[in-house]
């Protein structure tokens, strides 16, 4: 009988299988990164001019985008006011705009990229800078970075929405207008990278890291044509070398992080946690923190605002006790207090300012390694402990001063730090607001098993296969379904040179044997033609994608030559191996080397026994 050549359908061959998995696509996403990039850093001064501007409209009633701190006005009682109201028209602007603009940024930019396919509203590009900068110019104390994170977002996916995108690849542009508005506010382009694969782009692929670092490159180039190069805090030369005394102290001022860290999470969600019980709308929630941000901006004025000024004094090291006191307890409580009701700000700045702090009071019985030493060390591994994010932590702090010498004692206390939060915390202050959304998010990379693993590894080999001669009788006669091996619910139809044909299922051999009109006919005519199959040299991640492209969960293992000889069965019960074999790696403990003595002690013949 003359069976005609079954249509065999299968994904690339291992032999064009690559490292990376980037496309040409790569090169017009790049593209329009860059655009992105250009008007990221646009946005960037845009938002830092109107702090500027609602901080002299607020405080010194004055028309003027010079940044000024909120700590030099003369307004008295007056000031207590200021907070509030600002927080008044953010509440108005949250319920009645969108209520996205609550909250520092980073997790709704993390949400928009996780749950909204990367799409944001066109009307955040706009609401969230203003509510920001309503927010840090009547003296909330944030930082800048967290709406322009989220702003540069938003206005990386409303381009990329005006354009026929997948869901990746408006991600990708996102997270570029987020890295691009981070490194032309604080001239910090390589840590903005950072940042992104450290909190948004969950991948590290070339797709998306190169698109987002030219973003942020051409960033940190424009900033110097329109807001002046870096360092944004000068500090003094530090030693190259501190020694060990010197690294201990690291490893105390990492220890401190975490412990300040891990207070800093727990206070600010206990403060949101107390506005929920509040009996009135969330809309009036900034007000009563507004509230609160004046009554300590008359104790310690200098914990309103932004606050660029005194982290600049922290890292040259001439800041008074007071100071330091009252950062450490009047800026963290009225950030906490403030950002638990709801209104619109940032994270970094604050964590800075705090890690400072820290640092300053660290200063006073660490060893002396220069002015400024202890609290940019502290400041890095607090924003690294905090967030998550120790790469980001050592590389920013590195950016902000420009001293390179602190990169050793930088990536000791961040890592202690983040090893220290990681333990004592199951999430961070960026998700642990997701978390109270509903969501789980989880944040560790790792090779995917199905990566390493082939379909020679898993695939079974025992199994039937039916002669494509076979008649229906002949199958009645010699085939119980329930005999077969455990498990296998597809059988191959092969021709006498074991050459794939086609297959049946277990519910075609129910149904084709029992038609008794058919049965002098072939298992080869009735096969289905129209096969999906594997080769045993092909990655199981490539399995799992055309098992999900195509709905079928079972597949033939044919040889990868041109004759297609059928060598085994593949399953989705089969990929679950790969999974096993990860779970024995991570939990299965063992010795595999032992010391030997050189020379044993020679044991005593027992004593013979007394007969």
């Amino acid at each position: 009988m003359n069976l005609s050549s079954p249509k065999v359908t299968a994904s690339r061959l291992p032999d064009e299988l690559g490292d990376f998995t980037a496309s040409l696509r790569l090169i017009p996403i790049s593209a329009l990164a860059i655009v992105i990039g250009v008007i990221a850093t646009c946005v960037a001064l845009a938002l830092l001019k109107l702090i500027g501007l609602f901080t002299n409209l607020f405080y010194f009633q004055r028309w003027s985008a010079e940044l000024v701190s909120p700590d030099q006005s003369q307004l008295g009682w007056i000031a207590v006011a200021v907070p509030v109201a600002g927080a008044l028209i953010i509440g108005l602007m949250a319920r009645y705009g969108s209520e996205r603009i609550r909250g520092h940024g980073i997790p709704e930019a993390i949400e928009s990229i996780l749950l909204n396919g990367s799409r944001v509203q066109p009307r955040l590009a706009i609401l969230k800078p203003l509510s920001s900068a309503i927010s840090i110019g009547s003296g909330g104390p944030f930082g800048a970075e967290g709406p322009i994170i989220l702003t540069g977002g938003a206005f990386g996916s409303v381009i990329a929405q005006l354009f026929r995108l997948s869901s990746t690849e408006r991600k990708v542009l996102l997270v570029a207008g987020a890295a691009a508005g981070m490194s032309a506010t604080f001239a910090a382009p390589l840590s903005a990278v950072l940042l992104a694969v450290e909190l948004l782009l969950f991948e590290w692929k070339p797709r998306s890291m190169i698109p987002v670092a030219l973003a942020s490159a051409t960033a940190g180039a424009c900033r110097r044509y329109i807001m002046g190069l870096g360092p944004l805090f000068p500090v003094p030369p530090h030693p190259v070398f501190i020694g060990p005394d010197g690294l201990i102290g690291c490893v105390i001022a990492g220890l401190l992080a975490g412990a300040v860290s891990a207070l800093l999470t727990k206070t600010v969600y206990k403060a949101e946690d107390l506005f929920q019980r509040l009996p009135i709308h969330w809309m009036w929630w900034p007000a009563i923190g507004g509230l609160i941000v004046g009554l300590g901006g008359l104790v310690f004025p200098q914990a309103l605002g932004v606050g660029y000024d005194t982290i600049g004094q922290l890292l040259q090291g001439d800041v008074p006790r007071m100071t330091i006191a009252g950062i450490l307890i009047v800026k963290s409580v009225i950030w906490a207090a403030s950002l638990g009701s709801g209104t619109s700000g940032g994270v970094l700045a604050p964590l800075l300012m705090i890690g400072g702090a820290v640092g300053g009071v660290e200063a006073m019985f660490l060893p002396s390694q220069g002015p400024g030493f202890w609290p940019l060390v502290s400041m890095g591994a607090i924003l690294g402990g905090t967030m998550r994010s120790p790469f980001t932590g050592t590389v920013f702090a590195i950016e902000l001063t420009h001293d390179l010498n602190s990169l050793l004692p930088l990536l000791v206390a961040n890592s202690i730090a983040y090893g220290f939060t990681v333990l004592m915390l199951k999430r961070s202050i960026l998700t642990e607001k997701i978390a109270r959304r509903g969501f789980h998010l989880s944040r560790e990379y790792s090779v995917d098993p199905l990566e390493v693993l082939f379909v020679r590894e898993v695939m079974r080999t025992n199994l039937v296969a039916f002669p494509s001669s076979l008649t229906l009788r002949e199958l009645a006669a010699s085939f119980r379904v329930d005999h077969s091996p455990r498990g296998q619910y597809l059988y191959p139809v092969v021709d006498t040179d074991q050459r794939l044909i086609g297959v049946l299922t277990r519910k075609d051999v129910y149904n084709l044997t029992s038609q008794l009109s058919r049965a002098e006919a072939t298992v080869g005519e009735l096969a289905q033609r129209e096969v999906h199959v594997a080769h045993p040299d092909e990655p199981l991640r490539v399995v799992v994608y055309r098992m999900a492209e195509t709905g079928f969960t079972r597949l033939p293992v044919v040889d990868s030559s041109a004759d297609r000889r059928i060598v085994g069965l593949v399953s989705l019960e089969d990929l679950l191996r790969a999974r096993t074999r990860t779970l024995t790696e991570e939990r299965h403990r063992e010795r595999v080397l032992r010391l030997r003595l050189p020379f044993r002690p020679k044991r005593q013949a027992p004593a013979a026994q007394n007969r």
